[in-house]
């Protein structure tokens, strides 16, 4: 006898109700694909990244644009990722209490020592699919930044591989890094 099981995937809307109630614990999981998944504790490093990261881009884009620090941003009806950065586009009114989406975003940044494939085969193709214009994925172990740009169905068109001694440049807006400076 075979049983057949379905599952029900949650929506964004879902999720936020389940937070208003108090189901859900403050940090640490975010929903992807409709399913509540735990992330990874991030580390030292992940932490100096981080903020190395924040400090440099505020500085670098100044009013031009928002730089948005472990916050979710909708990426479709039944995503929404917690980011370790979003630059987002700039409103005056910071969102105004909304969750920003995916199209709000001009380039978003994840940093990887244990996630490094979920990263690469789950998020980056969420983001392309959601038109997220750019992705950079931050390999810890690598001391490398790994840059997608051009989305186009669940990919991205273009892949450049940086190390020390490269320049990480944003395809869409003038953001220049050079990757020494963000590596600890």
């Amino acid at each position: 006898m075979t049983f057949q099981v379905s599952k029900r995937l949650l929506t964004v809307s879902d999720y936020h109700k389940m937070a208003e109630v108090g189901i859900l614990p403050d940090r640490g999981i975010e929903l992807i694909n409709g399913e509540i998944i735990e992330m990874s504790p991030i580390g030292g490093k992940h932490i100096t990244i981080i903020n190395r990261l924040n400090k440099l881009l505020t500085l670098a884009l100044g009013d031009n644009a928002i730089v948005s620090v472990q916050n979710p941003i909708i990426t479709n009806e039944n995503s929404e990722p917690e980011p370790d950065i979003a630059i987002l586009k700039y409103r005056a009114d910071f969102y105004g209490g909304k969750t920003p989406r995916a199209t709000d975003s001009l380039l978003i940044i994840e940093i990887a020592d244990s996630t490094l494939a979920y990263d690469r085969d789950i998020k980056s193709v969420l983001y392309a699919e959601s038109g997220v214009p750019e992705f950079w994925l931050i390999d810890l172990k690598e001391q490398s930044i790994e840059a997608y740009w051009e989305p186009v169905g669940k990919a991205y068109k273009y892949r450049a591989l940086l190390y020390p001694g490269d320049v990480a440049e944003a395809q869409y807006f003038d953001l220049k890094l050079p990757v020494a400076e963000v590596m600890p």
